[in-house]
């Protein structure tokens, strides 16, 4: 029965969206998403689907569905996801993780509201030590 279901927190994982550099191609057009392992421990199977929804001039917009697998992501390791181009900064951004961990299937979904895209919504990012928005 699903109350029988043993539901895990996820923990110590982020998904972070971050501008790039003036010196990196696409400069202000550009937004890089990151997903960051702070596990002191591998995990494997990493899927992430990503997907942007919502409104666009009051007209009803999705993008299409990214699916990005790694094997394995290494203990306090970090891998990029993908791309956001700034004109899509009014959808919500969503990825859906799910990973293995001690014979155990995990699974979190990361949504980056319209609007949370922003300077005001800056901290410093592990690993990257930039400025972005993450979601842990």
């Amino acid at each position: 029965m699903k109350k029988d279901i043993e539901i895990r927190k996820v923990e110590d994982l982020i998904v972070a969206i971050v501008p790039r550099l003036p010196d990196e191609e696409g400069y202000g057009d550009f937004w890089d998403s990151y997903f960051i392992n702070l596990k002191d421990e591998a995990i494997g199977s990493v899927l992430i689907n990503s997907t942007g929804y919502g409104e666009i001039d009051g007209e009803k917009r999705r993008t299409a569905v990214f699916r990005h697998f790694w094997e394995q992501v290494g203990p306090l390791q970090m891998e990029k996801i993908e791309p956001i181009h700034t004109s899509l900064f009014n959808l919500a951004h969503e990825f859906w993780v799910s990973f293995t961990s001690d014979n155990y299937l995990y699974d979190k979904r990361y949504v980056f509201v319209p609007g949370s895209l922003e300077e005001s919504n800056f901290t410093e990012i592990p690993f990257l030590g930039r400025p972005g928005v993450m979601i842990r």
